[in-house]
């Protein structure tokens, strides 16, 4: 799909476009960077080109598609005991249940099956504006965290979400269960940037990218040692929740690359789970939330050390939202 345009007065290519097409600043650049956009019938990858009066700008969209997938075979064999729960879909938007140790999408370390192998895989439209390897992904989970995730079905559905999470008017409620109690609710505001001295974690670093998260109480255990907690983001950093929540020293269950320790040594992944996802459909506007089921070995620590007549109602998304009212 192409669409041109004529500049009316002087300007930055990027900023032209981001008044002109309703997509996001990554994806402008992204679009840019890859060839799609046509100065004065010229491809220009320059994001900062200075445009003049009476020029002519191109853009010709990638079109959404299904593109080539790894061998059918090792990507099953891959995600055996992975199960990837459908909760809603449509011809614009697909909404799903990640399970934990399932990486999203490909880079040059992974070496399994990706969720979007899986999507290649059932033959599900995606969009193509986040390029090759990350058809689709709108948002995305670290390969430990399990939850709710939208999935762009068009370059349409993509752009819109894609500002919705911008504007923050899409977003998720995170639960964990943590090793020490919260003392009270709080908003914890630190930069995040890569370890210096672990490439595989993030910390808390002074020049760091701004960070922001929110932290709610919602339950005690029956011996008062660990808390069901829940967590909203205000910004998007890589491990934010993980890297905040020890940064005041408590740690999520299971989470020994930030400093859990204890005697729950059997847990072989973190407990942390996106449960709520609120967004505007792409296309309709039509206001929506959507619910993933807490996975097995988290619901059965419930059952075995918490009152679950009290947890049930409090997990409510109505009850969740209501723990952030406070909270901007």
């Amino acid at each position: 799909m192409d669409k041109n345009f004529i500049v009316y007065s002087p300007n930055r290519l990027d900023k032209f476009l981001s008044m002109h097409i309703d997509a996001s600043r990554n994806q402008i650049e992204q679009l840019i960077k890859k060839g799609f956009v046509k100065v004065d019938e010229k491809e220009s990858k320059k994001t900062g080109l200075k445009l003049k009066e009476n020029q002519k700008v191109s853009v010709n969209f990638p079109k959404a598609e299904i593109s080539k997938i790894k061998d059918k075979d090792f990507i099953i064999e891959s995600l055996k005991g992975k199960e990837i729960k459908v909760i809603y879909e449509d011809e614009h938007i697909l909404v799903l249940n990640k399970p934990y140790n399932l990486t999203v999408h490909d880079a040059p370390s992974v070496k399994d099956a990706t969720l979007v192998d899986w999507l290649k895989l059932k033959e599900i439209s995606l969009s193509t504006i986040s390029g090759e390897q990350r058809h689709g992904i709108v948002h995305r989970l670290d390969k430990g965290t399990s939850g709710v995730m939208v999935v762009a079905k068009s370059n349409e559905a993509h752009a819109k979400l894609a500002k919705q999470l911008e504007d923050k008017s899409m977003g998720r409620y995170y639960l964990a269960i943590i090793d020490l109690p919260l003392k009270e609710n709080m908003i914890i505001e630190k930069p995040i940037a890569r370890n210096p001295n672990n490439r595989l974690k993030m910390a808390i670093v002074e020049d760091g990218k701004f960070a922001k998260s929110a932290f709610a109480k919602i339950a005690l255990s029956k011996n008062e040692k660990y808390e069901l907690i829940a967590a909203k983001l205000f910004t998007g950093r890589t491990h934010q929740i993980r890297v905040h929540i020890s940064s005041i020293s408590r740690h999520i269950l299971g989470d020994n690359l930030y400093g859990f320790k204890g005697e729950l040594n059997k847990i072989n992944r973190f407990y942390l789970h996106a449960y709520s996802l609120y967004l505007y459909h792409p296309i309709t506007n039509e206001k929506m939330s959507f619910k993933a089921d807490l996975p097995d070995d988290i619901e059965q620590f419930l059952q075995n050390n918490f009152k679950m007549e009290n947890i049930d109602e409090k997990l409510d998304e109505n009850h969740i939202i209501t723990c952030f009212d406070s909270f901007s």
